[in-house]
């Protein structure tokens, strides 16, 4: 049964419906967005994820104007034709395998539907055709944003995963320091913006988890340096993986092995 989760973080006219997709790469569930603010007559969802159909009417409740998609990794985009089918909603993504009676979206692209203005945020690094999406008032356009849909850019608990060879880690870091901007931009206001992730709770700062991201990852770098000063250059991504992730969980190894070969990749200039 697809399972409505409350979180007081959340602005108004923004209710998360969490998909029964849990497991080690999907925390508690893929989380599926419904943004419906003031006087709206449809909803825009944000990754409809798997096809479940409890979870899919879940979604549909009320209308549906428009179906978004952060990037095509499948406990996000399984239902996308399904939910097509269901809701007569257009489904737009920046790539276009994953648009449905509509156009790709293009960076820096604002989107007003669902009563909100959505800014289209291009974040790749995690798969090359992550987005983000800064949800803003529509009557207000040059107020920080209500909060930011991070995808798996960033998640609610623990750290993502670079997805090589079709995610990296060069462009992961830039997309970090963009969302970093606008959560620093945000506080020399006076307010912090809420982080809407793909996986895991909502976030009270935006700011604050990127910073920690990138610490983590410059932490994970030098470890992977002093890896390879040990193993040798030309050291294998298992062997990295061993020395580096030495008490990884066997169900999530593969990931790391994804992390560790874009980790390379960045180091040797791939």
């Amino acid at each position: 049964m697809a399972e409505t989760a409350a979180a007081p973080l959340l602005p108004d006219g923004v209710a998360l419906v969490r998909a029964p997709n849990p497991g080690p790469m999907t925390l508690d569930g893929t989380n599926s967005w419904v943004l419906r603010g003031e006087g709206a007559t449809g909803s825009v969802v944000v990754d409809p994820g798997p096809t479940d159909a409890a979870h899919l009417e879940r979604l549909a409740e009320g209308g549906v104007e428009l179906v978004l998609i952060t990037h095509r990794h499948p406990d996000h985009t399984d239902a996308v034709d399904a939910f097509a089918d269901l809701t007569g909603a257009p489904v737009r993504a920046i790539d276009p395998v994953w648009c449905r009676g509509a156009e790709p979206l293009a960076d820096g692209e604002v989107v007003a539907a669902g009563g909100f203005r959505l800014e289209v945020l291009a974040t790749p690094g995690h798969t090359s055709d992550s987005m983000c999406l800064a949800l803003r008032s529509p009557d207000d356009a040059d107020a920080a944003p209500l909060a930011v849909l991070t995808g798996d850019t960033v998640l609610g608990r623990g750290t993502t995963i670079i997805a090589h060879p079709d995610g990296a880690l060069g462009p992961y870091l830039e997309a970090l320091d963009r969302l970093l901007t606008i959560g620093i931009s945000a506080a020399a206001s006076g307010g912090r913006v809420t982080v809407l992730p793909g996986h895991g709770p909502a976030l009270p700062d935006l700011a604050a988890i990127c910073d920690a991201y990138l610490a983590h990852r410059a932490e994970r770098l030098d470890q992977v340096r002093a890896a390879l000063a040990r193993l040798g250059d030309a050291a294998t991504v298992e062997a990295v993986t061993d020395t580096v992730y030495a008490d990884i969980d066997p169900a999530v190894r593969g990931a790391a092995e994804a992390s560790v070969r874009a980790q390379l990749d960045y180091l040797r200039g791939a």
